[in-house]
């Protein structure tokens, strides 16, 4: 892939969806396999919207490594930075559709993801020295070497470009929270966007509140904050200006994956050069239509699903 426009590090996995919505896990009779992981859906939402994209992460020696790399190159995604993990296996997860909004999920990574095993060796400098949108994850730090290894391509990385820190943070990775801030908060430094959740900013910076998580983040050097507010839509703020984007009203089938699909249209947006504000309008209006389908990857949308949205 010549050109290439933003490069995700982080987690990839195999998701499987219970094929009967709305009841326990302990019930569901049949599962449909898809594509999943943060770092994966944000590159395949990207591809979507027309921009190169490549994933930087590890998977298993197995059948399901062989199906994320085959499935990521028929979403337009480089498989070219997937390497292979020898004595693990491609992480699954599963999902309880119980409740649709907000589904439990079930990870399988045991002894550790693939992906939380990357080294230096294996790391392609020249693509993190120069590649428009670097797009790293908090999960990413939760387990050496991974962790080592995110923080020397963020040292390497010197906030150039777009350097976004998509918070992402997953209790069970994490021994405790004060854990995850140490670890989390030291990235600060050296980002320039960071897109979070409520919860996901007062582990970063102590505060679930919006306009003070954000003045938090934009002390730390941060030139872009973006915080979701669910229901109440997304605060966007620079040093300059500051403003809210309203929520676009849709029926959630399943709460995953929106999230990846807003962090795609965010860097849609960024490689527009686009305002803040029109960045999370558009990438408000793709997270909502991810809610208002089954499963991640195969439920990003494309630019004219969306416009058509934001037309309605």
């Amino acid at each position: 892939m010549t050109g290439l426009e933003v490069l995700t590090v982080g987690r990839v996995g195999v998701d499987l969806y219970p094929e009967q919505s709305g009841v326990p896990l302990a019930e569901v009779r049949t599962f449909a396999k898809f594509l999943g992981g943060t770092a994966t859906n944000v590159a395949v939402a990207a591809s979507r919207l027309g921009r190169r994209a490549a994933v930087l992460t590890k998977v298993g020696p197995d059948g399901f490594g062989d199906y994320v790399r085959t499935a990521l190159e028929g979403f337009g995604v480089s498989a070219r930075y997937v390497s292979t993990a020898p004595e693990l296996l491609t992480p699954v997860v599963f999902c309880e559709l119980n409740p649709p909004a907000d589904p439990p999920l079930l990870f399988y990574r045991a002894p550790i993801a693939p992906d939380l095993t990357l080294t230096e060796d294996e790391i392609p400098w020249e693509v993190v020295d120069s590649v428009p949108v670097l797009w790293v994850t908090g999960t990413g730090v939760s387990a050496e070497p991974g962790r080592s290894t995110q923080r020397e391509v963020l040292r390497r990385r010197a906030r150039r470009g777009h350097t976004v820190l998509d918070l992402d943070y997953r209790p069970m990775f994490w021994p405790d929270e004060s854990t995850a801030r140490t670890e989390i908060e030291w990235m600060l430094d050296h980002v320039n966007v960071v897109v979070g959740n409520r919860t996901e900013v007062r582990v970063a910076v102590g505060t679930d509140d919006p306009d003070a998580a954000a003045d938090r983040l934009l002390a730390r050097g941060v030139r872009l904050a973006v915080i979701k507010r669910g229901a109440e839509g997304v605060l966007v703020a620079t040093e300059s200006e500051r403003s809210t984007v309203p929520p676009c009203r849709v029926e959630v089938v399943c709460g995953l994956g929106a999230g990846d699909g807003f962090g795609g249209a965010l860097v849609h947006g960024l490689l527009a050069g686009w305002e803040p504000h029109r960045i999370a309008t558009y990438a408000n209006a793709a997270g909502a239509l991810v809610a208002s389908r089954l499963a991640c990857a195969d439920a990003m949308p494309t630019a004219a699903e969306i416009e058509e949205l934001l037309c309605t």
